[in-house]
């Protein structure tokens, strides 16, 4: 079989085994975690359990030190990627805490961030004979505002300096405009729901639920069931101690929600010591 072949063969991105540790302590213990094009999948579990930790380690964050395992994406190993590599092949994380930086725009920081996506993807499809054609300032500027209405933010939004002096809401929508923007082909969602008031969860999980599409999957990482009130999940897997645990559909939610992450560490407890 052709490496292409076997590319297009393989799942579109499959965490196998996977340990990986920070300043000597390992968070990570053994994730598996199969994600295919078009699927939705939330990962829940309780604070220290090692969620953020992934996101972060998939993204490339130079902090963490992968001791074992792969995370492969379209059937290659992204390990030796970096994290501008891995964005421009169409990895995408949006933060739990997105940074400040005072001095550079919505708009400039969007547009550089889409131009060199636009231009990577270029060259890819030059190599392999196609084309892609270039975005142009006014292409790029019809995108932008129809993606912010999408998002219901103001026009002047994207003059702002990125990130600073945003309410947690607008941090968040922030983060969903840059994933309409770049049009990732796996996005990651660390906490989307964290700090946002219902009004403000309504509308970010509205422009997920628009962004998502039979090429793209999604991995939404949260604490609790509302966000998947409003996003509905394929599957769901609670993680515990830097494992995954149980996985199932969307009722697994509910079911966890009824219980409490102390009873079903519990449980768990019990069938490690029978």
């Amino acid at each position: 079989m052709s490496e292409e072949r076997t590319r297009l063969a393989a799942p579109m991105f499959e965490i196998e085994n996977l340990h990986a540790e920070i300043d000597n302590r390992e968070i990570l213990k053994g994730v598996n975690l199969t994600v295919n094009e078009g699927e939705t999948h939330a990962l829940m579990g309780p604070n220290g359990s090692g969620k953020s930790t992934l996101a972060y380690v998939i993204a490339g964050d130079p902090r963490y030190e992968v001791t074992e395992g792969s995370i492969r994406f379209q059937g290659e190993d992204i390990l030796e990627w970096s994290p501008d590599e891995r964005a421009r092949k169409g990895l995408f994380l949006a933060f739990q805490y997105p940074t400040v930086i005072p001095g550079v725009s919505m708009a400039n920081f969007l547009r550089m961030a889409v131009t060199n996506v636009r231009n990577a993807r270029a060259e890819a499809a030059a190599a392999e004979g196609g084309s892609v054609q270039p975005m142009t300032p006014r292409e790029f500027r019809r995108l932008m505002r129809e993606k912010m209405a999408l998002l219901k933010m103001y026009d002047s939004f994207a003059t702002r300096y990125l990130n600073e002096g945003f309410s947690g809401g607008e941090k968040k929508r922030a983060e969903i405009l840059q994933m309409a923007l770049l049009e990732p082909k796996m996005a990651v969602l660390d906490e989307t729901d964290s700090g946002l008031d219902i009004d403000a969860l309504k509308v970010v999980s509205e422009g997920v639920n628009n962004l998502s599409g039979p090429n793209v999957g999604m991995l939404l990482i949260t604490h609790y069931q509302r966000l998947l009130n409003f996003i509905k999940p394929d599957f769901v897997h609670i993680m515990m101690e830097g494992r995954v645990v149980e996985s199932g559909g969307a009722e697994l939610a509910l079911k966890l929600e009824e219980m409490g992450y102390e009873g079903l560490r519990g449980r768990f407890a019990e069938a490690r010591s029978a």
